[in-house]
């Protein structure tokens, strides 16, 4: 299949501007797309993750990328999504957390000046170096209040409330397409699907300016089969940073999806070809083992790498399969002089992070759930000490499937 038969069997598009122009310039040139990143965290997410494996798909194609980083739109905020206004960020906040993509973009997408080579900008060096009447005669001049009003960025905050920065933010992304479009011949913005408004404002400023043709494409945001969006884990967000979320822990996640999305998925985060994937798509229940296995194992090799995987894959067959090694298994430290003068169990549960509160931990004893070096917890009373702890360390499970070794430190 050539690269827009992928995108589609792959189910990655949910919205596209010109379908039949789109798909002829995919097939017959090499084209300049982009792809916009605020660095509003200090690492990428899972989110991000499906932008890069578009990204990847283009690049194999042939296509030259531009990442773009929101270093000057992070300080605005874009509303799409969100509740309530983003916190201001400074400066070095903002171009700590870029640098802290480019680092992690790396591991997936080819850099440099050559071919499709991806090429990677900030936004802050020609947005904030803007003067805002002239913003405002230049660009804001090509854009409806009223058609803005009736994108669903904005219609969703209306009524909690949407400050006058916020609503800036579509003409500062729409002006980005328009500078990459006359300094880089970027003919085609790619997003999420939350994007679509933005991607639009864009095209059409582009139109209007330049009288040049521009495209756009959203791809599937990441939910589950119910509808639900993914990512998330009992720590909060799913994130690429091993610091914040382990291998392992990254790994399981993956390996735990349910069966209604892993074929879905194995499609949407993975590379792995149409033809193998379509051999479990009549299998069920544990029959989709090996599936999960295999989802697990290669986006956990695209994030952390192949060793990485390879250790996570050996630690989870190890607690889940006939062996017994805890080597790998997640750790976390606890002070030697706490467990020696003894540490409630829900005390213990909270300091881990295993649960967010002892409320938390307590359900977790009273329903069950909660076993200490093979014994079930049955005691919400229980006092950890020395004695859980035979050669230096303590094995906690909660539920079925998180397993964590409790270091003495």
């Amino acid at each position: 299949m050539n690269l827009f038969e992928t995108l589609k069997a792959r189910g990655l598009i949910a919205q596209m501007t010109h379908e039949d122009e789109i798909k002829k310039l995919l097939e017959t040139e090499k084209i300049t797309f982009y792809i916009g990143f605020d660095p509003t965290a200090d690492s990428l997410h899972i989110g991000h993750f499906m932008q890069l494996i578009v990204m990847k798909h283009m690049q194999n194609a042939g296509h030259r990328p531009i990442v773009l980083l929101g270093g000057g739109t992070t300080m605005i905020g874009d509303p799409t999504g969100k509740t309530d206004m983003r916190r201001m960020m400074t400066i070095d906040e903002i171009q700590q957390n870029a640098d802290n993509f480019k680092e992690q973009m790396s591991r997936f997408i080819e850099f440099g000046e050559e071919g499709e080579q991806a090429r990677i900008v900030n936004n802050a060096d020609w947005l904030l170096g803007i003067n805002y009447v002239d913003f405002l005669r230049e660009v804001g001049i090509h854009f409806s209040v009223n058609r803005m009003l009736t994108a669903e960025c904005f219609k969703s905050r209306l009524e909690k409330g949407l400050s006058f920065l916020e609503f800036n933010y579509m003409l500062m992304q729409g002006y980005d397409f328009y500078h990459l479009s006359e300094k880089f011949g970027c003919v085609m913005q790619f997003g999420g699907d939350d994007q679509w408004s933005n991607i639009l404002g864009g095209i059409e400023l582009i139109r209007r300016r330049s009288q040049k043709s521009a495209f756009g494409m959203t791809f599937t945001l990441l939910t589950t089969s119910e509808g639900k969006k993914m990512g998330k884990t009992e720590k909060g967000a799913l994130w690429l940073d091993k610091e914040k979320v382990s291998p392992y822990e990254f790994y399981q996640y993956w390996r735990n999806v349910a069966d209604d999305d892993v074929v879905r998925l194995l499609k949407l985060v993975t590379f792995v070809e149409l033809s193998e994937i379509a051999k479990f798509e009549q299998l069920s229940g544990q029959e989709l083992n090996e599936a999960k296995r295999l989802l697990a194992f290669e986006v956990t090799k695209m994030v952390h790498g192949e060793d990485e995987a390879k250790l996570a894959q050996d630690a989870a067959s190890n607690i889940f399969g006939a062996g017994d090694s805890t080597e790998n298994m997640p750790s976390a430290e606890v002070e030697s002089a706490l467990i020696s003068a003894g540490i409630s169990v829900l005390d213990l549960l909270v300091k881990v992070g295993l649960v967010p509160s002892k409320g938390e931990g307590r359900r977790l004893v009273e329903q069950g759930g909660l076993t200490v070096n093979g014994e079930k917890v049955a005691d919400v009373a229980l006092t950890i000490d020395d004695s859980h702890f035979p050669d230096g360390e303590m094995i906690v499970k909660k539920g079925k499937k998180v397993f964590l070794k409790v270091v003495k430190g």
